[in-house]
């Protein structure tokens, strides 16, 4: 999805003072919305999209959203290209932050070398205004939990070539060799 288009499940969500416990916001797509979900993301179709999220302060003048999205959706089947349904179950949850804030800069960088930890927290965002999307958010983590590659259960992603059973392996390259002169 680029930054440029709106998600069919957008929900922008005030960030202005926002109580301590966090504000709470539930997202249940209409079926226009879920059409929407299927086209945008290449699916045959969504039953469900369903995100329970918190919006809550987080440090001085951040923010944090959390909680889950859940989707029933179809997909088709790489192998036989016949439709396969699917369960989208995914946790939610990032820091926002806002543009220029002194929350945003980063002191792994201070001394030339970079230190990521692939299983730590993600890098706050940054936002601008008084909002932020997070039915767009809640899109993205759904978008996470789409299976690339869905096959149809009991179906192997590439089929068993048939090979005679009295065929002889070919032994050293220069056996190969022999039989390509042969043949030649």
């Amino acid at each position: 999805m680029s930054a440029a288009a709106k998600s069919p499940v957008s929900f922008r969500a005030s960030v202005m003072r926002l109580p301590k416990k966090g504000m709470p916001v539930t997202i249940d797509a209409s079926l226009e919305q879920r059409a929407s979900l299927a086209r945008e993301h290449g699916l045959l179709d969504v039953r469900k999209f369903h995100a329970v999220l918190v919006v809550s302060p987080w440090k001085r003048d951040g923010v944090s959203v959390s909680g889950c999205v859940e989707g029933d959706i179809v997909q088709e089947c790489i192998v036989t290209l016949e439709p396969v349904d699917a369960r989208i179950e995914e946790e939610v949850w990032a820091v926002f932050i806002p543009e220029g804030s002194n929350l945003g800069r980063d002191d792994r960088f201070s001394a030339g070398e970079v230190i990521l930890d692939p299983e730590g927290p993600d890098a706050p965002e940054s936002f601008s205004g008084t909002q932020i999307d997070v039915g767009a958010l809640a899109e993205q983590f759904f978008a996470l939990g789409i299976d690339p590659y869905p096959r149809k259960e009991g179906i192997e992603p590439f089929p068993k070539a048939d090979v005679e059973e009295d065929s002889q392996p070919l032994g050293t390259l220069a056996e190969k060799l022999a039989v390509l002169k042969r043949k030649g």
